[in-house]
């Protein structure tokens, strides 16, 4: 396979990591005369349907979409994307360095000055890619790498968390997807995931860099993610006590139990964190993690004195976030949209709202979803200044903008139209009415994917009483309930909702049907991870 051409420009070199779903590769691109890494993955090969094949490329183009507008010295760079032949590629930047595994093998445990300054760089990280929002939902040191620097990069963002439609669920021979010993107890449950899931693997990371080993640890998968969910972490004083004693309380409250005890956010941690970074003195020599506060913007360390050949990135297992919404296309780069039809630089040109409608659903048929966002949001109040705020036309073009921002992937942009929307409806038609309902469940949809727990299960129990006489979406809502319930902790109430969910729907659909069957699973994988007698 040496030689090969992707994309037509992309000479794939040589095989640096392969996973169960693909390879990376080192790459040659020749148009930029630059290397670069390209990851391969082969939906066709995961499963025996085309349709979930069909639906795995889908996201992969929405996920690589929303993962290059995250910009961050901290993450890797997303220069391309695409698919060719059965394969879909992405092309990303070729990080010299060792993965943090690697390094802290050669000094476990650290010193606690360098883990301090790697969960710092790790929290900056983390709080751009929560303002997206995205969660890893796979932070371990295999996915970071520190390079000669001592800046980290983290890898296998966009990528990770878009391969399949649970993390937490186990598969028929028992073996969990994605990393058990770094696996929050909500993702363990097979919860809705967010923010405070990553912080949680922060929390096992800097254990695991100041202790040797992570807290939690057994001979099977299963045992793992019980002691995540019933056992209490060993405090580091005990196995270090020269760690200071904020440290050792802030890695605590970040292991804890439910994701309400947690920091309230990325941000919060690297507070913590300021006061414990070192402010003086010299780096030990390349790749020190503290080397960026000891020296900000300082040049890099004598190449000579780095390690023998760069060590590129290393795959690892996917792990999948929920299904989304989408209607978004194999990557075909679409042509730009006219600016002249939505630029509002021009103060004497008049925007021609039909022509803009039109481009509109041109570049949704090419599912060039960023475009299309960027028409209407630009349209908008040329149609309000042309037709009114409250005319039929507006209202439509507001819609199709909020929902073009959640197949976007935009939830914190579609959020506020959402509500907009909801409450104009509302005053018009009442709240029993049908598009009411569909904007507070939209809404209800876009606080789950934001990790706003308790907010999304306000609103969706406030539209579930209208929907007694729609069992397919009723259902739908009480299995988001009970999934959110699980996230939050309150895992009694989450296994009542959906053993009352599975008895109603055998009941509805018969035992066989794939709801039932999907709500056994969940309900199995309870009894498996609760106490044990």
């Amino acid at each position: 396979m040496n030689g090969r051409v992707v994309g037509g420009r992309y000479e794939l070199a040589t095989v640096v990591g392969q996973g169960g779903m693909g390879q990376v590769w080192t790459a040659y691109d020749g148009r930029l005369d630059r290397r670069v890494a390209v990851k391969l993955l082969r939906p066709a090969g995961m499963n025996g349907q085309a349709s979930s094949a069909d639906e795995l490329r889908r996201r992969f183009v929405r996920e690589c979409r929303v993962t290059a507008r995250v910009t961050h010295p901290g993450l890797v760079t997303v220069h391309d994307a695409g698919s060719e032949g059965e394969d879909l590629y992405l092309v990303m930047q070729y990080v010299e360095g060792a993965d943090l595994a690697d390094h802290l093998a050669e000094h476990s445990p650290y010193p606690w000055e360098w883990a301090v300054s790697v969960a710092a760089q790790l929290c900056a990280v983390l709080a751009a890619v929560h303002a997206v929002p995205i969660v890893h939902r796979d932070l371990k040191p295999r996915n970071v790498m520190i390079r000669p620097d001592g800046t980290l990069t983290v890898l296998d963002l966009g990528v990770a968390s878009v391969l399949d439609t649970d993390t937490t669920r186990l598969t028929h021979t028992g073996s969990p997807i994605g990393s058990p010993a770094y696996m929050a107890p909500e993702q363990a449950m097979g919860g809705a995931v967010g923010p405070a899931t990553d912080l949680y693997a922060l929390g096992v990371l800097l254990h695991e860099l100041l202790s040797g080993d992570v807290p939690f640890s057994g001979s099977t998968a299963l045992g793992v993610l019980h002691r995540h969910l019933y056992d209490p972490p060993v405090p580091l004083r005990r196995l270090r006590p020269e760690v200071p004693e904020p440290l050792e309380a802030l890695v605590l409250r970040l292991l804890a139990k439910d994701p309400r005890d947690r920091p309230a956010g990325a941000h919060e941690v690297y507070e913590h964190l300021l006061p414990l970074l070192p402010a003086r003195g010299a780096p030990a020599g390349p790749m020190d993690p503290t080397r960026p506060f000891l020296r900000p913007h300082a040049p890099w360390p004598d190449r000579a004195q780095t390690p023998a050949g760069p060590t590129p990135p290393v795959p690892t297992p996917p792990v999948p976030i929920p299904p989304v919404p989408t209607h978004a296309p194999t990557p075909v780069p679409g042509p730009r949209a006219d600016p002249r039809v939505y630029d509002r630089s021009a103060p004497f040109a008049r925007p021609d709202v039909a022509a803009a409608v039109d481009e509109v659903k041109r570049l949704l048929a090419e599912g060039s979803l960023t475009q299309a966002v960027d028409v209407l949001g630009g349209i908008l109040p040329a149609a309000e200044a042309e037709h009114g705020e409250r005319s039929p036309v507006v209202r439509i073009l507001r819609k199709q903008y909020a929902s073009t921002l959640m197949d976007d992937g935009q939830y914190r942009r579609a959020l506020p139209e959402l509500r907009r929307l909801a409450a104009d409806r509302q005053a018009e038609a009442g709240p029993a009415d049908p598009q009411t309902l569909q904007f507070h469940y939209d809404a209800a949809l876009c606080l789950e994917q934001l990790g706003e727990t308790a907010a999304a299960l306000a609103e969706f129990r406030a539209v579930l009483p209208y929907y007694e006489r729609e069992p397919a979406r009723a259902f739908d809502i009480r299995q988001r309930i009970g999934l959110l319930l699980l996230a939050a902790g309150e895992h009694t109430a989450g296994r009542d909702q959906l053993q009352r969910l599975l008895f109603d729907a055998e009941r509805a659909y018969g035992p066989y049907h794939p709801l039932p069957a999907e709500l056994r699973r969940a309900l199995d994988h309870q009894r498996m991870m609760g106490p044990r007698p």
